[in-house]
């Protein structure tokens, strides 16, 4: 029996990958954002021995379903068990009408290559009204459901085509702080300023340390594209984003900057990507003859490009605002 004003819900698919690699592609939280379209960012934070304390950026929100569009951040507990290809989670504070919400992954092997996914969810509201419990019911079942189709349709594609999703970094050397580097890209609403390839951008920040990054970018060939990312900033570390409008040869792009202080004061600016591609458009985009290889090329070159030219422009702006002033004499010593 439930306890008074409690729901369960159980939902379910089968997913074409071993056991193990489904479980770790649940586990390993810096997976999510290539396997759950709404995830933008997950970040560890301190826990208790034994269980997990995560801070997850997404664009839906627990138990809503669907892209609201607005990024958010939501707390969770975690208690993963590897042996038993389990993960026990709970929000750490949910918002009304939600009272609580937490449940469970299970991952069953069917064969060695195959396995069952169940996804197991308790929930209450704050009033335990039964038609506010109606409602949240059926955002937990939309959500459920499209998190299991998510999880089914990008575990299989990683298993089965690893060769299309790849990651690379740029890197530059900076005489100047992290501090004074990470502002260059933080603030990314100047970029059409101070960066060649930049024609317009808009960039919001509604909540602090979210931002919305809409671009509209130039190629060589002179052509414009669009692009939009949810930006997560941590001063003056690192900026983590995801893509939302992708051209035709992605259907995954990620990314993060990090700013590392050397020890002699300058600062290791990185530029890191990780792409899937979208292997149904490459003969398409690339000419009939175009393989997997041809667009990994493609795609590494576009993206270095900008990256390295941001990086230098990043390194101009810094060093220009560290360089002794032209006017500045040191005095003799008398």
């Amino acid at each position: 029996m439930n306890p008074a004003g409690v729901r369960r819900s159980a939902h379910e698919t089968t997913v074409a990958a071993p056991a193990a690699t489904v479980h770790r592609l649940i586990s390993e939280v810096e997976n999510w954002p290539r396997t759950f379209p709404a995830t933008v960012h997950v970040a560890h934070e301190e826990a208790p021995e034994g269980e997990q304390r995560l801070r997850v950026w997404d664009t839906a929100g627990p138990a809503e379903g669907g892209d609201g569009g607005v990024p958010r951040s939501w707390g969770l507990r975690r208690i993963v068990q590897d042996a038993e290809l389990r993960v026990n989670f709970e929000l750490l504070a949910a918002d009304p009408p939600l009272a609580s919400l937490g449940g469970a992954w299970l991952v069953e092997p069917l064969d060695e290559n195959s396995s069952r996914v169940r996804l197991l969810q308790e929930f209450r509201a704050a009033d335990d009204d039964p038609a506010t419990l109606d409602r949240i019911a059926d955002g937990v079942a939309r959500d459920a459901v499209a998190q299991l189709a998510a999880l089914k349709e990008n575990v299989e594609l990683a298993h089965a085509t690893a060769d299309v999703t790849f990651s690379f970094e740029d890197s530059v050397h900076i005489d100047g702080s992290a501090k004074d580097v990470y502002a260059f890209i933080d603030e990314a609403g100047l970029w059409s300023e101070r960066l060649p390839h930049v024609a317009t951008v808009r960039l919001t920040e509604d909540t602090p340390g979210v931002q919305t990054l809409e671009m509209d970018t130039r190629a060589k060939d002179g052509s414009v594209h669009t692009t939009k990312s949810y930006r997560v900033t941590f001063p003056h570390h690192k900026i983590a984003y995801k893509q939302v409008t992708l051209p035709a040869l992605m259907t995954l792009h990620t990314g993060r900057w990090t700013f590392e202080e050397t020890p002699d004061g300058s600062t290791l600016a990185t530029s890191q990507h990780t792409v899937t591609l979208n292997t149904a458009n490459i003969t398409r985009i690339l000419g009939p003859h175009a393989t997997t290889e041809d667009a990994r090329a493609y795609v590494h070159t576009a993206l270095s490009t900008n990256s390295r030219a941001t990086l230098h422009h990043a390194k101009t702006h810094t060093e220009t605002l560290t360089a002794p002033h032209p006017h500045t004499r040191p005095e003799r010593n008398r």
